[in-house]
Order: C-alpha cells, then structure tokens, then sequence
C-alpha cells in the first residue's frame, strides 16, 4: 500500500489544504497469487473518500484505525481530506467545504492518480462530524455515490434538537434557536433533499447506517435510517452492544464494511 500526503491549494477553500491518499500497491498475497502483470496501463481503483469526525484531520483513519490494511487486502483507494472542524458545508463568503469534498477533490484526484469516475466504484464514509458530511454528500451529489457508510451520527435535522444539545448553522457551525429558519429547504438540509430525490427520480445511493448502543448519537443515528428507509432508500443498519464513540467502534465496523457489507470490486479494474 502507497500512503500519500499531499499539500495544495484548493480553489474552493482559497488556501493551502492537507489530503491523505491510500493506494493499493503490489502485496505479499499477490506474490502468493503469481500476478504477472499487477501494474497496467489504464488500471483504475473503485475509492472511498473517508470523512473525519469533529477536532481531526486527514490523519485520524491512518493513525487509529486500521484502515491501510482493509483498503490494501481489497484493492480499495482511499482519500482523506481535512475539513478543520467546517462541518463539510460551503461559506458563501469563504471556504467551500462541501464543493471541495464532492466536486474539487474527485475532479483533480482523478485526473493525478487512477481512480474510477463511475458511480458504481465510487463510495462515501464517514463517523461523527464526517457521517453528518457523507451523508449530506451521498443525497445532495447522489449520481457520484454507490453507497455510503455513516457511522456514529448523521446529516443534521433542522426539525430536531441535537443531542448533545447544539445544533447546525451554515455560517458559524454552531447552534442557534432560529436553526430551522437558517437551514431548513436549503442545501444543508439533507433529509429535504433526501425526500426530492425520490419525487425527481435521481439515483439513490444505498446506505450503511451503525452506531453503538452507548452512543449519545445514537438516536440521530436511527432516525436518519428510519426516515431514509421510509423514503424507499435501501438502508441497512447495525446497532452494536457494549460500544460508545470510540475508534475501537469505527476500526471495528470499518473492518466489516470493506471485507463484507459495501458492494466492492475488491479488485483492481483493469482494462478491456
């Protein structure tokens, strides 16, 4: 497995920006496997872009989970961009975190390393702060997006209170009593968009939804697979006893959904 740092600057947040990349490399299973030509013009990776949760950064998969090893067993590309505590959400008058997550990233990523653009090799995660921004991404850009995993948390509902007891403004990141008025029908409203997918026919990504049973994000985690699974979005979910918001947790079910629950090539696409 290649593991990149990469510094930039991005257009849509108008500064210099950290992203991690992983990339499956030549392995000791593929010498047990006798691949001859491992390495071919034109290959391309299925890849999951990896959000993180509140107070991390791009370096938070790599240093507590185990993350390399899954991807490399299964041929999976890997990306971690750093969101600096946004909430993955644009700034009119600033940063555009969101553009920078679903359009910037994909577009120059793609054309530096070999990573598919179709939708079907194409899956968005993330735990905490991140399932909020993976799952706004997976319904608001559904046509780039097969799956996406959302663990401990969810898109922010503007007609729920928190828990804990903060809510979502798109300018601040923080709470206010006029938060539905601030985004509710807006591109931060993840479940409005939810339900218009469904009445203008867009694709709908599938949905990997878990939490542990000790989570404080527990109900939002619930109610935001209820109220998918209503929508008619296939939506499957996983409660785990004895766990709470814990990377033991996340490594744990991060482990489970690339070697058996996201629908994965778990191979490298190689051409004709």
């Amino acid at each position: 497995m290649a593991l990149i740092k990469m510094n930039f600057l991005s257009k849509m947040l108008g500064m210099q920006t950290n992203v991690t990349i992983a990339l499956p490399t030549f392995s000791f299973a593929d010498i047990m496997n006798n691949r001859p030509d491992y390495y071919v013009q034109g290959m391309k990776y299925q890849v999951l872009w990896l959000l993180h949760g509140g107070s991390g950064d791009d370096s938070d998969y790599v240093n507590f989970s185990n993350i390399i090893r899954y991807a490399d067993d299964h041929k999976l590309a890997v990306v971690m961009p750093a969101d600096y505590n946004q909430q993955y959400t644009d700034d009119e008058s600033g940063a555009q975190y969101f553009k920078y997550v679903v359009d910037e990233l994909p577009q120059m990523l793609s054309v530096l390393f070999p990573f598919s653009d179709k939708r079907e090799d194409n899956f968005i995660g993330g735990l905490s702060m991140g399932a909020h921004g993976a799952m706004k991404c997976a319904i608001l850009r559904p046509e780039k997006y097969q799956a996406a995993l959302i663990m401990s948390g969810a898109a922010r509902d503007p007609h729920k209170p928190m828990n804990p007891p903060f809510s979502f403004d798109p300018k601040t990141g923080l709470a206010g009593p006029k938060m539905i008025e601030t985004i509710a029908g807006s591109d931060n409203d993840a479940y409005f968009h939810a339900h218009k997918n469904v009445i203008d026919q867009r694709p709908l990504p599938e949905f990997f939804i878990t939490c542990g049973l000790n989570d404080f994000a527990l109900e939002r985690s619930q109610s935001a697979a209820d109220f998918l699974a209503k929508e008619g979005y296939t939506v499957h979910t996983e409660w785990v006893e004895g766990y709470s918001h814990e990377w033991d947790f996340w490594d744990l079910t991060l482990r489970k959904a690339i070697t058996e629950w996201m629908p994965l090539r778990r191979e490298i696409i190689y051409p004709g």
